[in-house]
């Protein structure tokens, strides 16, 4: 009997998804949670939602790590934040008071060797994107990043070229399948009163194999400078209103936040208009910047081009306002305006209601 290459290929990959599949059939994820003032954020509850499409029977431990009074205020948020949560694993330490990636990884490396998960997951925002590279690293396994889709327990989608093309990728590794989700893509149910379940348990994480040495890194926490706004976060807004390089100045981008306010909405800018100096880099939507889905998408000046679009493709409907009628950003749109925002926003801005 001869046996082709592509044959003996097939045979070895049927084998390697057998064996894979064959340690999957327990199913246990742990999902890295990002936690701010007391509470676990929207992103990290979505990643537990990204963990009820690997299968049925998937217990999910939730890990929080930090120290003080704020962690067991997100500990106790994280135990209700989603019924499919089954335990909260909080390491309280000086050592994680700050989201450095070495010793939060090294953490991850820790528990992963004492529970011995099959997925661990984490939503795809600057912080799960600092720390998933340096864990997959220390246990030896190819992560996969930017999953939009969880078809199985070892089958993803995930966008390439700018998410002009999406890719579908059939993990074949040892566990554990480490992952990274868009937020976007895996909207949480509110929960409803009636469907209330009882919190998960919440243990502590066995520190003392932690070796503190092994986990310094190049790394060193300085300072954190955030702004106070009452507008809501960009990442989760309903509404949000983004300005482009046409806008020309920041005295002048200033009208998009006036606008915004009056909506209700979060400020969002083009990777130009922040390189320009308008409007700090957290603000900035797109491939290299937020990730964003909300239900009214509105572009003032913006050209589109495509990593910024990459970055809006979710959105439920898209506005725009250009006064070039060939800007790609109306290949897109919902509903386009060719004008001048010069002329557009300030007549907006006049003849909408404050908001209440």
């Amino acid at each position: 009997m001869v046996v082709s290459g592509a044959m003996l290929r097939a045979f070895r990959s049927r084998s390697i998804s057998h064996r894979l599949a064959s340690s999957y059939r327990s199913l246990t994820t742990l999902v890295l949670a990002e936690h701010e003032g007391g509470s676990v954020k929207a992103s990290s509850i979505s990643a537990v939602e990204a963990a009820k499409s690997l299968g049925q029977e998937n217990s999910v431990s939730l890990l929080l790590a930090g120290s003080g009074p704020s962690l067991k205020e997100a500990a106790a948020h994280a135990a209700s934040c989603h019924p499919l949560v089954s335990e909260v694993l909080v390491a309280d330490s000086d050592k994680f008071a700050n989201p450095l990636a070495e010793p939060l990884a090294k953490l991850v490396h820790v528990v992963q060797q004492k529970g011995g998960y099959s997925h661990i997951i984490a939503s795809s925002g600057s912080f799960g994107k600092n720390i998933l590279p340096r864990a997959a690293a220390l246990l030896d396994v190819s992560p996969i990043t930017d999953v939009t889709e969880i078809s199985e327990s070892n089958l993803f989608v995930r966008p390439i070229y700018a998410g002009n093309a999406l890719c579908t990728v059939r993990y074949t590794g040892s566990y554990p399948c480490i992952l990274s989700i868009r937020a976007t893509s895996f909207p949480v149910t509110p929960i409803s009163a009636d469907s209330k379940s009882k919190p998960a348990s919440i243990d502590q994480v066995d520190l003392s194999t932690f070796n503190e040495d092994e986990a310094v890194g190049k790394s060193r926490y300085i300072k954190l400078s955030s702004q106070e706004s009452e507008r809501p976060d960009l990442g989760s807004a309903r509404v949000v209103i983004t300005g482009g390089r046409a806008l020309k100045s920041a005295e002048n981008f200033k009208m998009i936040e006036k606008l915004a306010e009056k909506l209700g909405a979060a400020v969002g800018a083009t990777r130009a208009a922040v390189d320009a100096g308008y409007v700090p880099n957290d603000l900035q939507v797109g491939q290299t910047g937020k990730i964003v889905a909300p239900e009214l998408y509105m572009a003032f000046g913006v050209s589109g081009a495509i990593q910024h679009l990459a970055g809006i493709r979710d959105s439920k409907v898209i506005v725009a306002v250009n006064k070039d009628e060939d800007a790609p950003i109306f290949q897109v749109a919902d509903y386009g305006l060719v004008g001048d925002l010069f002329e557009v926003i300030p007549e907006l801005l006049e003849k909408l209601p404050e908001k209440k």
